[in-house]
């Protein structure tokens, strides 16, 4: 009987303790009101009295995006990791790690290697259930390698796969190769984001002739309805001067003369990366540092001739 009532106390006593410092906590230490509000983003405890910062830098435990309403917190809500428009199954399905190797990086037995190996080769027979999931992920890994040999960024390979989607989805896919339409995708998405790579620069990296591949951008930004800008023979200045290791008054200069020489009319019916080789050249010589034509062309993928010729009509709109 003591022992249960010492208990009893001891209970009264720690509840009586969590009591107090609830209180406490609940309560601003500078005017003693109970009336303390969280801030916008979770971060700090706020007297609404008095505006005494009580707590600060508290963990905000809750997702990284915003909801204003029920409908858009459903959308939103998600488990586990961001699905991608790169991957045919939109990358929800498990992947099994080529290393043999156990969470503590130790060789594992070569019974569980053996085991591994088969679970690797089921895996990749149950992600693709038809032919049709076979060549999408056929034709997004082709869109990933060419990006990687562009040097484009991630942005641009989620715009190419949602455009080989929508190609797929409306069949104009039939009669034409993968890789073929996979690689205007990819050029469509350098168009749309505004990151200039020729198509001599996209057909380099892909197994399709060029006439194939304008042949194809064309049908599907038609069919497809894509609204494609003239390209800007700026935007080619600052990558074909990083590779020819050029200034930056020789890129300004640059610039200058394709915005005087366009506002005359030249531009109209020229290719923009011969426009901007030779916009560079005349910058090299004006700025004394001389670059050959051959050099220029190289990096430009152009011909001399072409160069020669944008230079000759720039630099008499120019009045050099």
């Amino acid at each position: 009987m003591e022992r249960s009532s010492r208990q009893r106390e001891r209970v009264a006593t720690d509840e009586d303790t969590t009591e107090a410092e609830e209180d406490e906590r609940e309560t601003c230490p500078e005017c003693g009101s109970t009336s303390l509000v969280a801030s916008a983003d979770g971060g700090e405890l706020v007297c609404d009295d008095c505006g005494l910062v009580v707590e600060e830098g508290t963990i905000d435990r809750g997702p990284e995006w915003r909801a204003f309403d029920h409908s858009e917190r459903q959308q939103k809500s998600r488990v586990g990791a961001p699905t991608t428009q790169t991957m045919h199954d939109k990358g929800l399905t498990t992947t099994i790690d080529w290393k043999d190797k156990d969470a503590y990086g130790r060789s594992i037995s070569s019974k569980k290697r053996s085991q591994m190996h088969r679970l690797r080769r089921w895996q990749e027979r149950i992600r693709t259930k038809d032919a049709g999931e076979r060549n999408l992920q056929f034709a997004l890994s082709e869109i990933d390698r060419m990006a990687s040999a562009l040097g484009v960024p991630r942005s641009v390979r989620e715009v190419a796969s949602v455009i080989y989607r929508r190609a797929l989805d409306d069949d104009l896919i039939r009669g034409r190769s993968i890789e073929g339409v996979a690689t205007s995708a990819l050029y469509a998405a350098c168009r749309q984001e505004d990151i200039p790579r020729s198509l001599e620069e996209v057909s380099d990296v892909s197994r399709v002739e060029q006439k194939e591949i304008g042949r194809t951008y064309r049908y599907i930004s038609q069919e497809l309805g894509l609204k494609m800008e003239p390209v800007d023979p700026k935007k080619y200045v600052p990558r074909f001067c990083s590779s020819l290791e050029l200034t930056e008054e020789v890129q300004s200069k640059a610039n200058e003369i394709i915005d005087v020489t366009a506002e005359q009319g030249l531009l109209s019916g020229k290719s923009p990366t011969g426009y901007a080789a030779a916009a560079i050249y005349a910058a090299s010589l004006l700025c004394n540092e001389k670059k050959t034509q051959r050099e220029v062309a190289d990096v430009a993928q152009v011909t001399e001739v072409t160069i020669r010729n944008r230079y000759q009509e720039q630099i008499e709109a120019m009045g050099l």
